[in-house]
């Protein structure tokens, strides 16, 4: 499987990535990839960028190097009633927005209902195209609830490249990503691909996403990041 498409990796201006725009790009290119979407950390994340830098994202050329930019956001869900921290009108107007979970945002403690609630919500949002990184078992869900919500709502479940690094602070997340591919296989749900890359040797690694894909003999028309227009249609583009 062809995977032409990275719809999560961050440069440097999430804070604690390490890489400009341009040498994402080229990092990208030179792995082959038609599209590499850059989402960085939203503002409640401690030390990225502010509100204006999204609400500013019109000025920056969506091609570079050969490849495809997708600019965007990976907003921070905030609590079990699925808010976010971006306004709906900002996330309208960039071209790809991915909603996850980060400790130092949502907390800890919630029980699996709440953070079942709180992705359900999220997926409710029109705007929201991802959920990032579902695959951490420090924050428990009900999978086949979300698998179910994300058939119903247009939304993509991400195989997150990162989570599955042996480095990974993310517990579980091989296991779960298996259950959850799964699911998707049974309900025939999309899923997309991240690197969830933050410098950029990362662009566009695959190396984790693909042996889970081989591992559960995974559809290869359920992967979004492996067809163009598939992904064009998904993200409304």
């Amino acid at each position: 499987m062809r995977l032409i498409a990275d719809t999560h990796a961050h440069s440097l201006a999430s804070g604690h990535a390490y890489s400009t725009i341009k040498e994402m790009a080229a990092a990208a290119k030179a792995k082959g990839l038609k599209a590499l979407a850059l989402t960085e950390h939203a503002p409640e994340m401690p030390g990225t960028c502010g509100l204006y830098y999204f609400q500013n994202l019109d000025v920056v050329p969506r091609e570079a190097e050969g490849v495809r930019l997708l600019m965007g956001a990976e907003v921070n869900i905030m609590d079990p009633e699925g808010t976010i921290d971006l306004p709906e009108k900002t996330c309208r107007d960039m071209d790809i927005v991915v909603a996850s979970i980060h400790l130092p945002c949502y907390g800890s403690g919630h029980t699996p209902e709440e953070n079942t609630r709180a992705y359900v919500e999220v997926m409710k949002k029109p705007y929201v195209n991802i959920i990032g990184h579902p695959d951490d078992g420090r924050f428990p869900f009900d999978y086949e609830v979300i698998v179910k919500t994300a058939k119903e709502t247009g939304t993509l479940l991400e195989i997150n490249n990162s989570s599955m690094r042996p480095q990974s602070s993310r517990k579980g997340t091989r296991q779960n990503i298996l259950a959850m591919l799964e699911l998707c296989k049974q309900y025939e749900v999309p899923v997309t691909t991240g690197s969830d890359a933050h410098i950029d040797v990362d662009a566009g690694n695959f190396t984790n996403v693909r042996e889970v894909l081989e591992y559960c003999n995974f559809p290869e028309e359920l992967v979004v990041t492996a067809d163009w227009d598939r992904l064009k249609t998904f993200l409304g583009l």
